[in-house]
């Protein structure tokens, strides 16, 4: 598939994640086989008072390609200079604009989803954008709309496309949802029959192979993963050969599991510094060693470390002790 006249071999992609889909965890999803990864959303305020915090949260390496960046704000004038400055400055390969985000912090100053009570801001926002960076494609991230007497995905699709936008990817829950109950997959199919652009499908998916079951029951060009990937790189490699009809892979051993939070760890840390990349992976812990035997004390203690050496000795001593149980057993 394409994107604009960014071509895509894979259809199963990373989805933009605040304090998750940094630099480090890109890379891990990406060599397991993700087709796009996206950066956490980025404001655009503080992307053209270039605050280097922000500027860090876009910075990727070219074996990331292709790569979305994803801006939000509430003014169409900052949004479309964000994005320029986006372009000039780092050449991503998509720029995406997040009208998806529910949480009220967001929301309250008019960004993220709140966009979805306002379709014509939503225009206007969307317009300058794309008016901004003519030689990348623009895409969309969105809620079904703002609370179930508020559908409106399938009344802005037509006018997003219309518009330039290059592909759409639905989250079918409302913000007032948030993340109960079910995402509601026809809209997806709905809105895939209403528009001829790529439709990025998003929502409950929990294991490989529901990301075959959205393929099948909307029709969607791609399948956007979210909190499925957390801890879990693999992800990527098992949907992707159930996609292929090729051989499934096994989950992941314990040793694999600890390798690859230890290398996370490691990425951050080059990444972020000892002291941010420190507090940054803390979260990441409980994700990869979730369901192991012990995993709550070893957690708490992951948790309490203060640096590398400490964490790192602590699952080193977790598999050490875990192979001597199992080699007396």
């Amino acid at each position: 598939m394409k994107i604009g006249n960014v071509q895509i071999d894979n259809p199963i992609f990373l989805a933009p994640m605040a304090g998750v889909t940094d630099f480090s965890f890109r890379i891990l999803c990406k060599e397991m086989g993700a087709g796009v990864v996206y950066s956490e959303f980025v404001s655009a305020h503080g992307i053209i008072r270039e605050n280097e915090k922000t500027l860090d949260m876009i910075r990727f390496t070219e074996m990331e390609r292709p790569i979305g960046i994803q801006i939000f704000g509430d003014l169409p004038e900052v949004m479309a200079q964000a994005a320029r400055m986006v372009a000039n400055k780092f050449q991503p390969d998509i720029i995406d604009i997040n009208y998806g985000c529910p949480v009220p912090k967001i929301t309250k100053k008019g960004a993220g989803s709140a966009a979805l009570k306002d379709l014509c801001l939503m225009d206007d926002i969307t317009s300058a954008v794309i008016e901004s960076v003519p030689e990348l494609p623009v895409t969309v991230k969105m809620r079904s709309g703002w609370d179930m007497s508020n559908i409106v995905a399938i009344d802005a699709g037509p006018r997003l496309e219309k518009i330039g936008v290059k592909a759409i990817a639905l989250h079918p829950r409302t913000t007032k949802q948030s993340y109960k109950g079910d995402a509601k997959w026809e809209l997806i199919k709905e809105l895939k029959q209403t528009v001829s652009i790529p439709v990025i499908g998003n929502g409950d998916i929990k294991k490989p192979e529901d990301v075959l079951r959205m393929f099948e029951a909307t029709g969607c060009n791609a399948v956007m993963v979210a909190r499925a990937a957390l801890g879990n790189p693999w992800f990527f490699k098992q949907a992707g050969a159930l996609l292929n009809g090729s051989h499934f892979p096994p989950e992941p051993e314990t040793h694999e599991r600890i390798s690859m939070c230890r290398r996370h760890m490691e990425l951050l840390l080059k990444s972020r510094g000892k002291k941010i990349g420190t507090n940054l992976i803390r979260k990441h812990f409980g994700w990869y060693i979730k369901g192991f035997p012990g995993a709550a004390v070893l957690r708490q203690s992951l948790v309490m470390a203060k640096d590398r050496r400490e964490m790192k000795t602590l699952l080193d001593d977790f598999l050490f002790t875990r192979d001597l149980i199992l080699e007396t057993a």
